[in-house]
């Protein structure tokens, strides 16, 4: 029987919810994640409305049911409706523009709406790029250029300078649309493409380069002033005053005058940045009415070019000034009278006036200023005409009669050179006029597309600006005389701006057009400096200059604004426009370059970020770019360079040492990386030559449950070592499983990172997580280091309290290492004492390092003495070098050829040989030989199963029968030999041992003094030394004996046994013998030693004998203060070969 169902979609969707949301959270539980509230890795990121930026009141809404899958990670991994919102919503207005027009109340009231930016290329970009980009040095520079230079050089400055803006612009493009670009433009770039220590340092450069630029407008807007509208508002009169009189007041006036509108300015920008904002459209059409008056103008000269007539003495140029015909004598009435002009060059207005020579034999001419762009003038211009300063001013084509003998008089009645011009220095000057094509990037934040409108308006506008320029050589070249445009200030066409005498309808276009242009472009100035000082300040990498980071209430930087300017009347106290146009020159063309070589970076290394939506660029184009601003700063001017240079070097000096560590994901970390894999695979190529050795240490501490190093000394001995540079690599291990322990690990890691900041350790930190110590110490050993940049060397302390039972773990521990290391060939130190080594702050006035050479370890106990004695804790001390001669040696042939060694090896040392005579083993080595077997006996029976016990009393018990069975005591020979061998003749259960040695043991089965034993010749075969280990001839030094053989001293020995020292093991005994003869020579040498380095002893093979192993070391280094003991690494680590 069939039935029908009805399903609504509000059924369907009740299961869902069902499947997906699990256990139910119970009411008014927090949503919050353990931890949620921790800072991270404390590493400063770029806010971001991406991952773990979700606030508290947002969480709410993800409190629906059909994500209960989920909602346990919505605290740190946002929806994607969230995601969405956050970047429609992200704002990224510049300061200056909306926040800064409306202060804002302390209480925290409810910001007003930010509109959405609504600007165009055109209003955003385009105009603003051209109001920057044409300025000061177009109306008042750009005539004389062209007259000094030709035409074609100057062209060619034009187009060299063009080009490297055009080139840049390129760069700029592809960075600003690789991304949103927020507040701070070209700074911004820069700092996030190249990392804050160039960012600091470019963004500073930039910030200097816009002041100066400040600087610059206003001289130029007083030089208008003063000498084209209101030269009589002068406050020191030049009337009268020749030479450097007249070129003083001139700039006394510009310093009075320029302090006076800076002053002015700056009162303007701290009081409204709003009017200056409202004021930049009509400074700009200023600038437009300006250029198209010019070639309203230009085209006017072709069939009516205006009447600018200039007066030409021989073929000097005179200033029209004084006279208003230009001839000597006119006729008047039917009568010969004398002008005004004979007046400024003889003692009367009479014929019969003494005269100026150089007036009396040259003839009065007057051309015309302005022939037109149809006289054919420009072949005579298209040449350069460099002069010295005060050289005059000479008419081309003109023929002069010179008096050799003559003084020149009346200087001041010419046109004179007021500086001396060159090729680099018009280029200095010029370059200032290409500048401001960062004017839209820096408004990134009021674009309604950025990434469109930037690349667009930029590279139109500076495509404007090159036609503009360009063409305005080929015209000024073609319309203007060569005296003329030679004339800087126009006193030859009596006062006027020599680019105004083409304007159409008037001059004074272009005059008052240039002064409100000037004076709208300091002011641009003054308001963007400041705020690029404050956004560098706000970032926080320049630390001194935190305090230019706040303002007023409403974000205005008002002591950025006062800095600003005081370093602005910096440059108008210089007073000269031509002396400070070379200097912001410097500064741009600085930051131009990096925003090149940011691009180039970027592009060339291939990062996945570099995705930009401009596609017309390529790594060549910015690498040309880089190299054409880096020419035209030494073209300009090489030591104004230098010294660009020299300070740009120091601010990143000072970030890199001083500054917060930002990441930003800049090119230079990206470089840093592709450096450091190309030098890695280099470095897998093979193992580094002997002469390349450096100590990589890896150095093992240990934490407490605070998670601090227990042994801080450590790092300060390290940090000691590292004279040798190489790589470090500071580790520690906790128990426990990664899952559980990640928080401790990231404390321990942190703290790790502090202790090696205060002990000045270059290198990094590590902190392996495992079941076990040993576990994890042996991962810290295999793991560490990359590829060819491995740890070679290990740095760990002595295990202090092994003797106590309940710290056994830790001697198991460091002998595990001690073994794992030798595996490993690598290198090993073992400070003993660790806490009585002296800190970094320390200095030993004096004393000794003594080096005890026992064994050779490929030159480690030579090469650690010079490494410590570069530190300046240890630089006084000196070092000491003793070795050990048997009998048969020739004590002064080893020293002689020690001496020879150490010669050729260029250290200087002290060097002694000491000789140790055989003797007998004492009962006090018996005793402690005794006592350490007793005591590892108990320290097995702690850790032994109830199994493992049983069998122990069976090898007791067979012990005790063979002792029983033993066979002529009075055979057996107690001293030691370097060769001496024990081979089992009697026993299956005996192994025949090679060699007897301190540090390795290959016998099986122990031989007591009842053991007879006899040499065999397999047993006299060489060859069969141990590397890296002591013989114990080290002591004794005689031949060896035949083990059967009795003497008088082994019997009288024997019989003073007592009975507990039978059954010692005869190894344990010379071992414990060898040590306690060392140590009493080494402390009655030593004692007062600063430091003592030591060969180490490996562990026996064996690892029955561990615990008689560290007895050994303790016994070896018995009354020592400082301590380290040395165990190479297999490989020579110094040589006598350059």
């Amino acid at each position: 029987m069939s039935k029908r169902f009805t399903v609504t979609a509000g059924d369907i969707q009740g299961e869902v919810n069902q499947l997906f949301e699990g256990d139910e959270p119970t009411p008014g539980a927090s949503a919050q994640t353990p931890g949620a509230d921790a800072k991270g890795d404390s590493n400063p990121k770029e806010s971001s409305p991406f991952i773990n930026s979700a606030d508290a009141e947002k969480s709410q809404q993800y409190d629906g049911k059909n994500m209960a899958l989920f909602e346990e990670e919505m605290d740190t991994i946002p929806m994607v409706s969230s995601l969405l919102s956050s970047l429609v919503n992200y704002s990224n207005v510049t300061q200056g523009s909306t926040e800064h027009e409306e202060a804002e109340n302390n209480e925290g009231l409810r910001k007003k709406p930010v509109k959405a930016p609504r600007m165009g290329t055109l209003m955003g970009v385009y105009l603003p790029c051209l109001q920057n980009i044409l300025g000061v040095i177009l109306f008042l520079r750009m005539t004389w250029m062209v007259g000094i230079g030709g035409v074609i050089e100057a062209f060619v400055i034009v187009l060299m300078c063009c080009s490297t803006t055009m080139l840049t612009a390129i760069s700029m493009s592809a960075i600003a649309t690789n991304g949103v670009v927020p507040a701070g433009g070209s700074y911004y770039m820069i700092s996030r493409s190249l990392g804050p220590e160039f960012g600091g340092a470019v963004g500073i450069c930039f910030y200097l380069g816009t002041t100066y630029a400040g600087a610059m407008y206003i001289l130029g807007c007083i030089e208008i002033l003063l000498i084209y509208i209101v030269p009589q508002a002068a406050i020191f009169k030049m009337e009268g005053l020749e030479g450097p009189d007249a070129e003083a007041a001139m700039l006394n006036n510009m310093r009075v005058y320029g302090t006076l509108v800076l002053s002015f300015m700056a009162i303007l920008v701290f009081v409204g940045v709003k009017y200056v904002n409202k004021l930049a459209l009509i400074f700009l059409a200023c600038v437009i009415c300006s250029i198209l008056a010019v070639y309203a103008g230009v085209i006017k000269t072709a069939f009516e070019p205006p009447v600018f007539p200039v007066c030409v003495l021989g073929n000097r140029t005179l200033v029209w000034k004084g006279f208003d015909v230009c001839a000597k004598v006119m006729e008047s009435e039917n009568t010969t009278v004398t002008t005004k002009l004979w007046s400024l060059f003889c003692d009367s207005e009479f014929l019969n006036a003494t005269c100026d020579s150089y007036f009396t034999n040259n003839n009065v001419t007057e051309i015309q200023g302005i022939p037109g762009v149809t006289s054919g003038i420009l072949w005579e211009n298209l040449f350069g005409n460099y002069m010295e300063k005060g050289s005059f001013i000479e008419k081309t084509g003109l023929s002069s009669v010179m008096d050799a003998e003559s003084v020149p008089t009346n200087t001041n009645r010419y046109v004179l050179a007021d500086i001396s011009s060159f090729f680099t220095m018009l280029v200095g000057i010029y370059f200032p006029s290409v500048t401001g094509i960062m004017a839209g990037s820096n408004r990134s934040g009021d674009l309604r597309d950025a990434q469109k409108s930037i690349p667009i308006g930029t590279i139109l506008a500076i495509t404007t600006t090159s036609i503009i320029y360009m063409s305005s050589v080929m015209l000024f070249g073609s319309c203007i005389e060569g005296a003329v445009l030679r004339d800087k200030f126009g006193e030859a066409v009596k006062g006027n701006l020599v680019i105004g005498t083409l304007a159409w309808p008037s001059p004074w276009v272009i005059v008052f057009g240039s002064f409100f242009s000037t004076c709208g472009a300091g002011l641009q100035s003054l308001t963007g400096a400041p705020r690029l000082l404050q956004a560098i300040a706000r970032d926080g990498i320049v630390p001194f200059l935190r305090v230019f980071g706040h303002g007023k209430a409403n974000g205005e930087p008002t002591w950025a604004l006062l800095l600003t300017a005081c370093i602005c009347e910096s440059g108008i106290l210089i007073a000269s426009l031509d002396s400070v146009a070379p200097i912001l020159s410097m500064f741009f063309l600085m930051c131009y370059m990096f925003v090149n070589l940011a691009c180039a970076v970027q592009t060339l290394l291939r990062t996945p970020n570099w995705r930009p939506r401009f596609k017309f660029y390529h790594w060549t184009l910015s690498f040309l770019g880089m190299s054409l601003c880096l020419s035209l700063m030494f073209i300009c001017s090489w030591y104004y360079a230098i010294v660009a240079m020299v300070i740009a070097s120091c601010i990143y000096k000072y970030i890199e040492f001083c500054g917060a560590e930002k990441e930003w994901g800049d090119g230079i970390r990206g470089l840093s990386l592709s450096a450091a894999r190309y030098a890695l695979m280099r470095l897998e190529e093979g193992p580094p030559h002997t002469k390349n050795w450096r100590p990589q240490i890896l150095v093992l501490v240990s934490m407490d449950s605070e998670m601090n190093v227990e042994q801080p000394r450590l790092l300060s001995l390290t940090n000691q070592l590292k004279a040798g540079k190489g790589l470090t690599i500071v580790g520690t291990a906790l128990v426990g499983t990664y899952l559980d322990n990640f928080p401790q690990s990231q404390q321990a890691e942190q703290s790790l990172r502090k202790l090696m900041e205060t002990e000045k350790v270059k290198g990094f930190s590590q902190v392996v997580i495992s079941s076990n110590l040993r576990d994890a110490t042996s991962h810290l050993l295999q793991a560490g280091g990359l590829g060819g940049l491995q740890h070679n060397t290990v740095l760990a302390s002595w295990p202090r309290n092994w003797k106590q039972t309940e710290d056994h773990q830790s001697w198991r521990n460091f002998i595990e290492l001690v073994r794992e290391t030798t595996a490993a060939s690598k290198a090993l130190l073992v400070p003993k004492n660790i806490s009585v080594f002296p800190s970094n702050g320390e200095r030993f006035t004096e004393g000794h390092i003594d080096v005890w050479w026992i064994v050779h370890d490929g030159g480690m106990l030579m090469l650690l003495p010079f490494l410590l004695r570069q530190h300046k804790v240890w630089r006084k001390c000196k070092m000491r070098i003793f070795t050990v001669a048997q009998m048969d040696d020739n004590s002064i042939q080893m020293k002689k050829d020690l001496m020879t060694f150490l010669y050729h090896l260029r250290i200087d040392a002290a060097v002694e040989v000491v000789e140790m005579h055989d003797s007998d083993i004492s009962a006090y080595t018996y005793e402690k030989t005794l006592v350490m077997e007793q005591r590892s006996e108990i320290l097995k029976q702690i850790n032994l199963t109830k199994n493992e016990r049983e069998r122990e009393i069976q090898s007791i018990a067979d012990s005790s029968r063979g002792s029983i069975r033993r066979k002529n005591p009075a055979a057996v020979n107690t001293q030691l030999s370097v060769t001496e061998e024990e081979p089992a003749a009697s026993s299956k259960d005996q192994k025949p041992e090679e060699e007897e040695q301190l540090i390795h043991d290959k016998s099986t089965t122990p031989a007591t003094p009842a053991t007879p034993q006899s040499p065999t010749p397999e047993a006299l075969t060489p060859g069969t030394v141990v590397q890296m280990t002591w013989s114990e001839t080290k002591c004794d030094g005689k031949k060896v004996k035949p083990m059967g053989a009795t003497t008088e001293e082994a019997i009288k020995d024997l019989f003073n046994m007592k009975p507990e020292w039978e059954n010692l093991n005869q190894s344990n005994v010379r071992r414990m013998h060898t040590a306690l003869r060392l140590n009493e020579v080494i402390v009655k040498k030593s004692n007062e030693a600063k430091l003592v380095l030591l060969n180490m002893p490996g562990p026996p093979k064996n690892k029955a004998g561990d615990e008689n192993y560290m007895e050994f070391l303790e016994v070896l280094t018995e009354g020592l203060n400082r301590v380290l003991l040395v165990r190479g690494g297999g490989r020579e680590v110094i040589t006598i070969y350059s």
